[in-house]
């Protein structure tokens, strides 16, 4: 269970989030929805314990991340970033082996047993071929899954996704959309995906969180939370918002934006 209670966050004197709160039970995949600049990325950060929120509490597990050391911190939450860029020359393998390195004490080496969970990571997302090419020479797509394989490799309890369909393809955000729901299915792994894609979010997740200015607008079930009268809401977007029976789920049209 990862929880996140009247969390608030400022940059210097300026207010990103005010009082979020929200629960993401074990297993289930969330969404956390809202426009560019609502803040959900420092929600992200606060979760990972890479940013201190100024009032509130993040607690996974029921141990609270503030107490927590970095290293500890690692073990329960992974985070697979918008933009995964390497400065080094790195193979496929190299780049998943990183995710061990929570585990390792000072100076330690990955062992076999590390390298055996680095290719069941691997393979759980369909690049094992690929782990002897250079990370740099991978399409969009495919370092996406190298790096939600990094972060699988950490054994963490959660995964923390920022916009892990962006930039990529139609085809492509197919694929990462069937990878997570597999994953999440198959292994049981918590997981909040921030994402602008509102389809792919009714496509993927079972509850949803509805950001606006940093405040929570709304947070409940997905069939219940994406409706047209919160999309306007959020977005200021007049949408059609229905159950769409070929893709099995609810779908979002936008129509023009909201006077």
């Amino acid at each position: 269970m990862l929880q996140v209670s009247d969390v608030s966050f400022a940059y210097a004197a300026t207010p990103v989030l005010r009082q979020v709160s929200f629960s993401a039970p074990a297993g289930r995949i969330v969404g956390l929805l809202g426009p560019n600049g609502s803040g959900k990325t420092t929600l992200l950060r606060v979760i990972a314990g890479t940013l201190t929120p100024s009032a509130g509490s993040v607690r996974i597990d029921d141990a609270d991340v503030r107490g927590m050391a970095r290293r500890e911190i690692a073990r329960r939450i992974a985070v697979v970033p918008q933009e995964t860029h390497s400065a080094f020359d790195f193979t496929v393998l190299d780049i998943v082996l990183m995710g061990r390195y929570p585990h390792l004490r000072a100076f330690e080496l990955e062992g076999a047993a590390d390298l055996a969970i680095a290719r069941d990571a691997l393979d759980a997302t369909g690049t094992l071929p690929l782990e002897h090419r250079r990370f740099t020479t991978l399409s969009g797509g495919e370092k996406q899954r190298v790096v939600i394989a990094g972060a699988l490799a950490q054994a963490s309890h959660a995964l923390l996704l920022d916009e892990p369909t962006a930039s990529l393809d139609l085809g492509y955000q197919l694929s990462i959309a069937r990878l997570l729901t597999r994953l999440n299915r198959e292994r049981g792994t918590t997981m909040v995906v921030s994402t602008h894609d509102l389809n792919l979010a009714a496509s993927l997740c079972s509850e949803l969180v509805l950001i606006r200015d940093g405040r929570v607008i709304a947070t409940g079930p997905t069939d219940t939370v994406l409706t047209a009268a919160n999309v306007r809401a959020v977005y200021d977007v007049d949408a059609d918002v229905g159950y769409n029976v070929r893709a099995g789920h609810v779908t979002v049209v936008p129509i023009a934006r909201a006077h």
